[in-house]
């Protein structure tokens, strides 16, 4: 019997007595009208009188809270089930307009008059997310940095000021302390199945919301505040979500984005079959397909996340022999045993984890939830979901469509033998072939790749801008002709020489090196290479934050020549330069001679600096900061081009004095043999 078949919940003991029965062992029943006055407001006094407070020190007593509010929970549950959807839009809907998202918590309302128990659990995870949103929007009416972790914004002195520290520990016994039910962290996490999660908890969530802000509108009215909502945060460059192909014609061979009603179809019947999933999260799966077929994006990803992390807690726990951790939904394991820990190279004893090679696939599983969830530059969808941080209406659907192909790959995987006409099938063994070659598009290295051919494509369109013929640039008299930028391409030809041995020997030419090697296709090529991107030291990833700022200042010294050639070439034509400006203008084109060919030059050190930017962890102390004090000098040249060659300064005549220095800076590191280029040979 396989493990996911034996196990019946990942709630430890203690967890499990404090969600499921804790709150129903007192079986009084307790009056609404005791916490809700006729003219609908709650009577929070009534609420926090059944918080508790340890005699010791007078925190709160959540064991005791818990079983004092189960009947009060359980009331307010009654309530809503008493009310019409028109009586409670009369008396609740105003209340939660503070929130910035009204239908939510209707549409939670709507869920628990039917008591479906997969849809409490998404609506509870819904509520929770967009409540931490708005509470972060009130604690800056007074606070300036908002804190990231909701039990951090719970216990802030801020929001005991709007609310008061009474009404904040209310909150606490429901969400935000690991000591009280934690709700959110625990669905979010996965540790819940949908039936472990009583109904009368969402419903008291719901109530506690509007009276939120009933306090809240009393708080407004007496500090004259305003309430600003922070907005959302919008996926941009959804072309590099599409990870996984969803459509593939065998005649066409044309990819489409979206995965299909069949492939959909497939996918439910290897979630029945699929040891990757545990039994008691089966209607967390089926569930969260049918909303991707309904096209609710957002959640189908807010059911399906958690669920990924279950399954490989699973595999994790199995393979580094630590089952207990499968049911550590408790204090001082909670928050650590998620994909942070999951993804590490090392376990918190320092055993090398083994997840990584059970998943035969380490590049694309442990590089594809890099991407989407943990890389700072990636779209981190489960933080930015969990932390309500996204609009869930406009959630997008190429994001859905990549965690739903992921989740399938992973179900295949993780399958019998007799399974094989699955992975076979047309619509999967596609999503099964992308997967195997899945390169990191988020972390730092693909990042700095990106920035260098995107900087390379500007400084390519430099022979094509409009410039005025030589012979009416002639004319302008008291200028020098072009010495200094031959003197500055000689330096760039002898520099070339010593790196032509580290470039691949197609692109070395002795009759043309700059223009044979310094070339668009051969920064293709490089960044083309592979570079390891899982667990990169702490040296690499501080040598890439120096690579990246001196390929932007790059990009930027090439947007601002294109900018300043386009403008002055029109002035030029339209006879509005005057004769400083002229002179300027003269200055300009000859500097851009040997601008590009020292940009391209910049760009392909980075480039062969970044593929062997591993060999950086060989170097001893010493050497690692004499070549990190390099590159700085080198981003230090790139920030001063940048200024002189703004609109504001045009300091053309500088910059080739400040090339001179650079190029001689980077002729002695060759010499001295200090490039990671050149520890490779």
């Amino acid at each position: 019997m396989a493990l996911s078949d034996s196990v019946t919940t990942c709630l430890s003991p203690p967890v499990h007595y404090m969600i499921c029965k804790l709150g129903f062992e007192k079986k009084d029943t307790y009056d609404i009208s005791n916490i809700l006055s006729e003219n609908g407001e709650v009577c929070w006094q009534a609420v926090t009188e059944h918080v508790c407070y340890l005699e010791s020190d007078q925190s709160v007593d959540y064991i005791k809270s818990i079983r004092s509010l189960g009947p009060v929970c359980e009331s307010v549950n009654l309530h809503f089930k008493s009310l019409t959807k028109e009586q409670f839009v009369i008396q609740y809907a105003l209340w939660f307009h503070w929130t910035n998202y009204t239908e939510l918590f209707l549409e939670v309302f709507d869920v628990l008059q039917y008591t479906e128990s997969t849809e409490v659990a998404l609506g509870l995870m819904k509520l929770t997310s967009c409540l931490e949103r708005a509470l972060g929007d009130v604690y800056l009416l007074i606070g300036k940095d908002c804190p990231f972790l909701l039990r951090d914004l719970l216990a802030s002195e801020e929001l005991a000021v709007v609310f008061g520290q009474a009404v904040m520990n209310v909150l606490r016994v429901f969400i935000g302390s690991p000591y009280g039910l934690n709700l959110r962290n625990v669905l979010w996490h996965g540790f819940a199945s949908p039936q472990e999660i009583p109904a009368k908890y969402c419903a008291m969530l719901l109530f506690l919301t509007a009276g939120l802000g009933q306090l809240l509108q009393t708080y407004l009215q007496q500090t004259k505040c305003v309430l600003v909502h922070r907005p959302y945060v919008i996926f941009v460059s959804l072309e590099e979500l599409d990870v996984f192909p969803g459509k593939y014609s065998a005649i066409s061979k044309f990819l489409l984005c979206y995965l299909t009603h069949e492939t959909l179809s497939i996918a439910e019947e290897l979630v029945k079959l699929s040891s990757f999933v545990l039994k008691p999260m089966l209607p967390f799966w089926m569930a969260a397909l049918t909303a991707f077929k309904q096209s609710r994006y957002a959640d189908c990803v807010i059911l399906l996340l958690p669920q990924l992390e279950v399954g490989l807690r699973l595999l994790f726990t199995t393979t580094n022999k630590c089952p207990s951790r499968l049911l550590t939904a408790e204090v001082k394991f909670l928050s650590k045993v998620n994909y942070d820990l999951m993804l590490a190279k090392h376990l918190d004893n320092e055993e090398i984890n083994q997840l990584p090679a059970v998943l035969e696939e380490p590049a694309m599983a442990s590089e594809f939830l890099w991407d989407f969830l943990n890389h700072q530059e990636g779209p981190r969808i489960r933080d930015r979901l969990s932390h309500g941080e996204i609009n869930l209406e406009a959630f997008p659907r190429e994001a859905a469509n990549q965690i739903v192909a992921f989740a399938i790959i992973l179900l295949c995987r993780f399958s019998d033998e007799n399974m094989f006409a699955f992975k076979e099938h047309m619509v999967i063994k596609p999503l099964l072939n992308r997967a195997s070659c899945y390169r990191s598009q988020f972390h730092p290295i693909s990042r700095l790749k990106k920035q260098v051919l995107e900087c390379m494509q500007s400084i390519h369109v430099w022979p094509e801008l409009p410039t005025v013929p030589e012979e009416h640039i002639q004319t302008i008299k008291g200028l020098e002709g072009n010495a200094e930028a031959s003197t500055l391409n000689l330096m760039i030809t002898e520099i070339i020489s010593q790196l032509q041995q580290y470039v691949p020997q197609n692109w070395c030419s002795s009759d043309d090196p700059i223009n044979s090697v310094l070339t668009e296709r051969l920064l293709i090529e490089l960044c083309d290479t592979p570079v390891c991107t899982l667990y990169s030291p702490r040296p690499v990833l501080e040598t890439l934050v120096v690579l990246r700022k001196i390929s932007r200042q790059c990009h930027q010294v090439s947007e601002q020549v294109i900018a300043s050639t386009e403008l002055r070439y029109k002035q030029w034509m339209n006879k509005t330069l005057r004769s400083r400006q002229r002179h300027n203008y003269r200055r300009m084109l000859n500097s851009i001679k040997f601008l590009s060919p020292v940009l391209r030059l910049i760009l392909v050190l980075i480039s062969l600096e970044l593929v062997n930017v591993h060999l950086v962890c060989k170097k001893n102390p010493f050497d690692y900061q004499q070549y990190l004090k390099f590159l700085k000098s080198v981003l230090q040249y790139t920030e001063n081009l940048v200024t002189y060659t703004s609109p504001e300064k045009n300091k053309w005549d500088e910059t080739m004095e400040l090339t001179n220095k650079a190029l001689i800076k980077i002729r002695k590191i060759s010499d001295r043999k200090l490039m990671l280029m050149q520890l490779a040979t």
